[in-house]
């Protein structure tokens, strides 16, 4: 699966996507799955209510199901102006 990070969210971990193979049945489940793997993802992913998620470029909340999901998009909230 695709996963992709915006904004400040890639700055912390590091890079613009990666392709992860996981187990994972939700997204909460992905993010867990990353934060264990290593520190950049835990400080990325530490507060959670500031990060939004589209699921094939659609909102989504954690505990949606990843099952025939291509892509995964990390991205904090936008603001206008």
């Amino acid at each position: 699966m695709d996963v992709l990070y915006f904004a400040w969210v890639r700055e912390r971990v590091g890079k613009p996507r990666e392709v992860v193979a996981t187990e994972a049945k939700t997204v909460a489940d992905l993010v867990d799955e990353l934060i264990a793997r290593e520190e950049r993802y835990a400080v990325a992913f530490e507060d959670m209510s500031t990060i939004r998620v589209a699921l094939d470029q659609e909102l989504a909340e954690l505990s949606a199901p990843l099952t025939g999901v291509r892509e995964v998009a990390f991205f904090p909230p936008m603001t206008g102006g």
